[in-house]
């Protein structure tokens, strides 16, 4: 909301721009998020994979309604409803199809073979409109956590001798494969960023106040929501690929001169530097309190 009266402050464009423009300012990387709290604690690590996983979720859903819904009215949420059970019906299908196809290949090539799969049921969920990032990240979520479910037909059919060792390859490949998409993908944005921008004061300035509201924002949340010291994981919130998938998921008729490309680097580098130097002094008050 307040990056959104921010953005109102900046361009005066109509409400409907600027709450489609701010989405991707507010939703947390998870994957800068969850490699950088490899080093916390059990407890902050996990608020911090929920919070970043819930963060791209719900990010990816909020904005595809924005995307689709100049005006809000009743059909815009049965349509939301009806867009969100089909894609956990489509995530749960894929899910269980995948992990049965990964018991059943004996070939020493399958993870390719997975993986182009995941790519076809994206694109199947981009068609038809349905926020299609949901689907891969519940796919991951649910092959990560499959040894948990307690059912026994269930652990009868899809579970497999090699499952843990087939999981721990198929993460170093997405793992090495991400990176590689990763970097080029950053390459691209460099390529659509004007860098004269940059000595433009207003922008600067704009870009560190959504700064400063990001994270005043993330304090008095943690505050009331979390128990104990809010340090490290206050720092924990880069915006990174996601806010740049999302932004540049925009129609041209939404993108607003004032955010552009720019403005959206100094918030991905800005958090970036952020969460870089609070790990860092969190870690050696750490260290301090131990000798």
């Amino acid at each position: 909301t307040l990056i959104t009266l921010i953005i109102y402050q900046i361009s005066h464009a109509d409400l409907y721009t600027c709450i489609a423009n701010a989405i991707p300012f507010s939703v947390i990387s998870s994957a800068i998020a969850i490699p950088s709290a490899a080093a916390l604690g059990k407890q902050d690590k996990e608020f911090v994979i929920y919070e970043s996983s819930f963060s791209d979720i719900l990010g990816i859903i909020i904005f595809n309604f924005a995307r689709t819904n100049h005006s809000i009215s009743t059909s815009s949420f049965i349509g939301l409803g009806l867009s969100t059970f089909l894609i956990i019906l489509l995530s749960s299908i894929a899910c269980i199809v995948l992990l049965y196809i990964m018991g059943k290949l004996v070939h020493h090539i399958k993870f390719f073979l997975i993986i182009s799969i995941l790519i076809l049921v994206y694109a199947i969920g981009q068609s038809y409109h349905l926020s299609s990032l949901v689907l891969i990240l519940s796919t991951g979520l649910f092959l990560n956590n499959a040894d948990t479910i307690q059912n026994l037909w269930f652990r009868s059919v899809f579970l497999y001798k090699n499952l843990s060792a087939d999981l721990s390859q198929l993460y170093q490949l997405s793992a090495e494969s991400a990176f590689i998409l990763r970097t080029f993908f950053f390459v691209i944005f460099g390529f659509t960023m004007n860098v004269n921008e940059l000595n433009d004061k207003p922008i600067l300035a704009n870009g560190f106040f959504i700064l400063a509201t990001i994270y005043v924002v993330r304090f008095l949340c943690l505050k009331v929501f979390k128990k104990g010291s809010v340090s490290p994981i206050l720092y924990i919130a880069p915006r990174g690929l996601i806010s740049i998938l999302l932004y540049f998921n925009l129609p041209d008729s939404l993108k607003i001169p004032q955010v552009g490309t720019s403005f959206l680097f100094l918030v991905v580098l800005g958090s970036s530097i952020v969460m870089t130097l609070g790990l860092m002094l969190s870690n050696r008050k750490s260290i301090e309190a131990i000798t």
